[in-house]
């Protein structure tokens, strides 16, 4: 939705709404991937065209919004003689993010304790990890190193099922636990399903609920084991 002006407008309150309306969308941005204590410097890009007074409140809308150091935003004037411009926002965002506190190899847990919070320019990484939630059930895609930036593309769900690997299949109804052997077919994440192959030669489909344990694929959900 458009962001009006309160009343007749200047040249320079023009300009000051269309920044204030790129704040409140960089805010909103900001607020959906999680970031902690977000902070935004904005600068509309003046142009060799004045923009003209207007003689009603100014409407503000934003165009695009995918590039944060290049936002393009609408202002208009409405009415009989109105006008209506194209403005190219220039911003900068910081917050604190997750930044490797310590090295972890390749394929190993990436948890909480591994990572300190630090305030960082993060215009041009949108898939910064600030939320250490996301950590959770997490490994390194690739050699990480002490004082990088985390990002959310560096890393996978850890393999907590190894190929050929013998686990516990445990079926769990109310107070009742029923377990056997098995043998993974296949690796698998947390809550995964793979192929096992239980101590009765069946093969069978099994969800991924822990490191070497799974449960039936095919339990109804109000006796699946709790997450």
């Amino acid at each position: 939705m458009p962001i009006l002006g309160e009343a007749a407008t200047t040249a320079e309150q023009t300009v000051a709404l269309v920044e204030q309306t790129a704040r409140e969308v960089l805010s909103r941005q900001a607020e959906s991937a999680n970031m902690v204590e977000p902070q935004f410097e904005v600068a509309a890009v003046r142009t060799s065209r004045v923009l003209p007074p207007c003689a009603v409140p100014v409407a503000v809308e934003a165009l695009d919004t995918r590039s944060v150091t290049r936002l393009r935003l609408v202002a208009s004037c409405p009415g009989e003689g109105g006008w209506k411009y194209d403005i190219v926002v220039r911003a900068k965002v910081t917050a604190r993010v997750a930044v490797m506190a310590s090295d972890v190899a390749s394929g190993k847990p990436v948890e909480a304790a591994d990572v300190s919070l630090e305030r960082r320019d993060v215009s041009m990484v949108p898939d910064a990890v600030s939320d250490l939630t996301l950590l959770e059930g997490m490994a390194a895609r690739r050699s990480l190193r002490s004082g990088e930036l985390l990002r959310q593309n560096m890393l996978s769900a850890q393999v907590l099922v190894k190929r050929g690997e013998a686990l516990r299949i445990v079926a769990r109804y109310e107070q009742i636990e029923v377990s056997m052997g098995g043998e993974a077919l296949d690796p698998g994440a947390r809550g995964a399903l793979i192929r096992v192959r239980n101590a009765n030669g069946n093969v069978i489909k099994a969800r991924v609920t822990g490191a070497g344990t799974v449960e039936p694929a095919d339990l109804p959900v109000s006796i699946q084991s709790p997450r």
